[in-house]
């Protein structure tokens, strides 16, 4: 009780849920992509899955964020697997409803939303680690509140996205752009990029870019079906 009585407690409670509250918009962005084309109770049970799974997750990413933030490329995988996700997601949208063969299963949906949040959440859960500052019972409790946060803006984002079809292209270009931000914020790649600020949102626009043509390009090197008549 002691624990719950303090000042800094409170504090440092309030601290993680605005970080979370602030940092959570591209992650709703990623499940509601990932779970839109799931049957409506599907959804509902894609995003709390999903949503749960990966705060657990964070919690125990949170506990080696730094050392994890020093290894030399392994944001650079990460950002390549953040383009990868948004273009498989944004290619779904772009396909027939015959031809679509990902993520029309509740599994897939969630496997696309932790992965996506344990790639997304590298450099978020260092500001949640230095806000518990050490305390376990806080961080936990700060994130486990922040699960609602993350469902209602997932479910927000799949309305818009019904109504609003762009609402998905721009999805996928925040995917791109946050796979860009992390590419770029390598610790392997400092020494080369790292007094030239311009790269760091250049690379961002570039693979945003990136994200958003690919279905394109990908249609005009796909062979063309031959004509039974011809």
């Amino acid at each position: 009780m002691e624990l719950f009585a303090s000042a800094d407690f409170w504090v440092g409670l309030l601290k993680i849920i605005w970080i979370n509250i602030v940092l959570s918009g591209d992650n709703a962005v990623v499940i509601a992509l990932a779970a839109r084309s799931l049957r409506p109770e599907e959804q509902r049970r894609a995003i709390f899955w999903g949503s749960g799974f990966a705060v657990v997750l964070r919690i125990g990413l949170t506990l080696v964020a730094v050392q994890l933030m020093a290894l030399p490329y392994l944001q650079i995988i990460g950002g390549l697997l953040l383009l990868w996700i948004g273009i498989q997601l944004l290619t779904e949208d772009e396909e027939s409803e015959a031809d679509a063969t990902t993520h029309d299963n509740l599994i897939a949906a969630i496997r696309t939303i932790l992965v996506a949040d344990l790639v997304m959440s590298l450099d978020n859960v260092i500001g949640v680690a230095a806000a518990a500052k050490g305390n376990l019972a806080l961080l936990i409790l700060g994130l486990a509140i922040s699960i609602p946060l993350v469902i209602f803006g997932s479910s927000l984002m799949i309305r818009l996205m019904a109504r609003f079809p762009v609402v998905v292209r721009l999805g996928a270009a925040l995917i791109g752009w946050v796979g860009g931000e992390t590419l770029v914020s390598d610790v392997a790649l400092q020494h080369l990029i790292g007094h030239l600020g311009w790269l760091h949102w250049l690379v961002p626009v570039l693979c945003a870019a990136l994200v958003l043509s690919w279905p394109r390009m990908a249609d005009q090197f796909r062979p063309k079906s031959q004509d039974p008549s011809a």
